[in-house]
């Protein structure tokens, strides 16, 4: 899961309908066409384009195209994973996240001020199968913590994937595509690292998200020198003149939902 889960109230009802709806999904994309070798984003654009914007949500606009939605994950529920090539793959389970997450939201919305309200006193969000690729329903946990992170071991993951929560890295307003991924990337890394809002050096003390914290190990518990490596202008040429001596303090984690 993206942190660290807090018990909290459920609401039983809101998960049984959400569980139905996907189970519905699932089995609707896997019988009303063939399994295909390439994955359309068409209607995942066109949703971002119009209910995202600096990374803010339109919620409620995006409740009024549910079914768009749905129809977006019955064409990666579609999609024969086994066809794609390694960064196609990468950018198609990155989508799927996301794709997922706002999905799962609307499950919820109006009702909800934070994704965490969606688990159950036993069971976090992110171990909910809600997410129909490949033919098989997943939870995001496995689409992150078992195949994002072990297969392509690239700690630009953590800023890509979205929580649908205002503590985590923005979403990005349009698919990623594997075509230019290395970029697009490159591009949502720079931009967390250098967002004063989400980090920031106040003398030697380096104040990061709490995501780094999280999975250290997967910045090679090398924060400092993640940051170098895309930090722009001041912020860079002071941590190059600090090096190793910088003290890191890890943030609060806002899950707030990242909406209006």
């Amino acid at each position: 899961m993206r942190g660290v889960f807090m018990k909290k109230r459920g609401n039983v009802k809101s998960i049984t309908i959400a569980c139905m709806v996907f189970a519905i999904l699932t089995c609707c994309g896997m019988t009303d066409a063939r399994a295909v070798g390439e994955v359309d984003n068409a209607l995942y654009a066109r949703l971002l384009a119009a209910h995202v914007t600096d990374g803010v949500v339109d919620y409620a606009g995006l409740k009024g195209d549910e079914k768009t939605l749905a129809a977006y994950l019955s064409v990666l529920n579609r999609v024969d994973t086994a066809r794609l090539g390694e960064t196609e793959l990468f950018a198609f389970y990155i989508n799927a996240y996301n794709a997922c997450t706002l999905a799962f939201v609307l499950t919820g919305y109006p009702g909800i001020t934070s994704i965490k309200e969606l688990g159950t006193l036993f069971r976090n969000p992110w171990k909910k199968r809600v997410c129909p690729v490949g033919g098989t329903l997943r939870t995001l946990d496995e689409i992150e913590h078992e195949i994002l992170r072990p297969r392509f071991r690239d700690p630009r993951i953590h800023f890509a994937v979205n929580c649908a929560s205002k503590g985590c890295p923005p979403l990005r307003s349009s698919p990623y595509t594997g075509e230019n991924l290395d970029a697009e990337l490159d591009e949502v890394t720079s931009a967390f690292i250098n967002d004063p809002e989400r980090n920031r050096l106040t003398g030697r003390d380096l104040y990061v998200s709490r995501i780094f914290s999280w999975y250290a190990e997967d910045f090679d518990d090398d924060i400092v020198g993640f940051f170098l490596r895309y930090a722009r202008g001041d912020l860079k040429e002071r941590l190059e003149r600090l090096k190793d001596d910088v003290t890191i303090h890890y943030l609060s984690y806002d899950w707030l939902l990242n909406g209006k």
